[in-house]
């Protein structure tokens, strides 16, 4: 439930610094390392498909392998979308760091769940502006519900992320600190 009012384009802004950057960035060599698997599928599929279909056109007595080749494209197909899903949305984040980090003085509201809640959702948190009126709102996954509380506060946000930075405090949404190579590990370290 991301939404960026048409006002908050006129905030304070700051670009990602490179720490942040290169925080997401680990994240998505994490998630290249992950994807070596679905790509040489892909590539295994895609040679296997190429070869059938070559050695039928070359090879008179093997014309009945033409047969099984789409077996093996759609082999490669299947492994290219498990390719595409397991990068798009670490991709989609690292390209994000190239928007804006938006600031107000204004207000953080904690919601709870509502009837256009998600299953595993408990929640809202919306970065306000100074009038009270909506500058951006996520929605909040995890097992405890949200009180309805509202905090003035100066924010720190990015609209894909969400708040960074509540009164110049992190709020987790970035660990602190390098994270370990190929992000291996950091659910342990939550």
């Amino acid at each position: 439930m991301r939404r960026l009012d048409s006002r908050a384009r006129l905030l304070l802004q700051r670009p990602w610094t490179q720490r942040e950057r290169r925080v997401v960035w680990h994240g998505l060599q994490g998630r290249m390392a992950i994807a070596i698997e679905p790509l040489l599928g892909l590539v295994f599929f895609a040679l296997f498909t190429w070869g059938i279909v070559w050695r039928a056109h070359h090879v008179r007595s093997d014309a009945t392998l033409i047969v099984i080749a789409p077996i093996f494209a759609l082999g490669a197909v299947a492994f290219l979308g498990y390719f595409i899903a397991v990068l798009a949305a670490p991709f989609v984040a690292y390209l994000k760091t190239y928007q804006p980090i938006y600031i107000v003085d204004g207000y953080v509201r904690y919601r709870p769940r509502d009837e256009d809640s998600d299953p595993g959702d408990c929640g809202y948190i919306a970065a306000l502006f100074e009038d009270e009126s909506v500058a951006c709102e996520w929605r909040s996954v995890g097992m405890k519900s949200y009180p309805a509380r509202t905090i003035p506060a100066m924010v720190e946000f990015s609209a894909f992320a969400g708040i960074h930075k509540i009164d110049g405090r992190p709020t987790g949404l970035l660990p602190d600190g390098d994270l370990p190579p190929l992000a291996i590990g950091i659910a342990r370290q939550r």
